[in-house]
């Protein structure tokens, strides 16, 4: 099991949990007002819209929520206005850290995650000292049940993708980017139920310490997740015994 698909995995079913307490919709809707913002509420025409919109489905959002996101974005009706950021930085023992964000004060939420970090034995870094670490990649997440894996290969690879991975639930598809939305709604056209497909940031190689820092790497890692206005959090270490 690789690294990145282990942490892939950790977050899934962390958020399950979030959704219970609502965190995962707070994200999806600050995602979708931001895009409804950016290129207007068409999701046939906005790419980024559809893509938000199809996460905010996978999560079972009701309807009348995303409709609401997408006209407060689109100005329709009054909402807190949201602006996109990315932070890098190190944990315990040198782990890459690469977070997206979404809110509506900047300078809280960097003071806030750079004393997160500062607490757990890290330090914020510039932009750029990590992100070159990291691919951007499409991960399209099938579940497992009742699949047989040498057909969802075959028909991912001939739908496009560029790679195919698995963890202990599911079957990852890997596609580029900017492919990921066509490629997932080809596999449906298959037959083929779709867990989550989303953008990610995916170690190009992983980063081993020991297992203390690893241990209070992960309290950093899940403090990080549990914060509201992260989108997602990424990193290189390895989660190998």
């Amino acid at each position: 099991m690789s690294g990145h698909s282990k942490w892939s995995t950790i977050k899934r079913k962390k958020a399950a949990v979030d959704a219970k307490r609502g965190k995962v919709f707070t994200t999806l809707i600050k995602e979708i007002t931001i895009a409804a913002k950016e290129a207007g509420g068409d999701a046939d025409s906005n790419p980024r819209l559809r893509q938000a919109v199809s996460s905010a489905r996978d999560a079972n959002m009701p309807q009348d929520n995303i409709k609401r996101a997408i006209m407060k974005g689109t100005g329709e009706l009054p909402g807190v206005t949201y602006e996109e950021c990315t932070y890098e930085g190190f944990g315990p023992g040198g782990v890459a850290i690469f977070m997206e964000v979404l809110t509506d004060n900047k300078n809280r939420t960097v003071a806030e995650i750079r004393h997160l970090i500062t607490k757990y034995g890290g330090n914020l870094g510039e932009n750029g000292s990590v992100s070159w670490m990291f691919d951007k990649k499409g991960q399209i997440v099938i579940s497992k049940v009742g699949q047989n894996e040498d057909s969802l290969f075959e028909d991912s690879i001939n739908a496009g993708a560029e790679d195919f991975d698995s963890d202990e639930d599911s079957f990852i598809v890997k596609t580029d980017p900017i492919e990921m939305m066509s490629i997932r709604s080809a596999l449906e056209g298959s037959g083929y139920s779709i867990d989550s497909a989303k953008v990610e940031m995916l170690p190009k190689n992983l980063h081993k310490i020991e297992k203390n820092q690893s241990e209070k790497a992960m309290v950093l890692l899940d403090a990080i997740e549990d914060h509201e206005d992260i989108k997602s959090v990424y990193t290189n270490l390895d989660f190998e015994d």
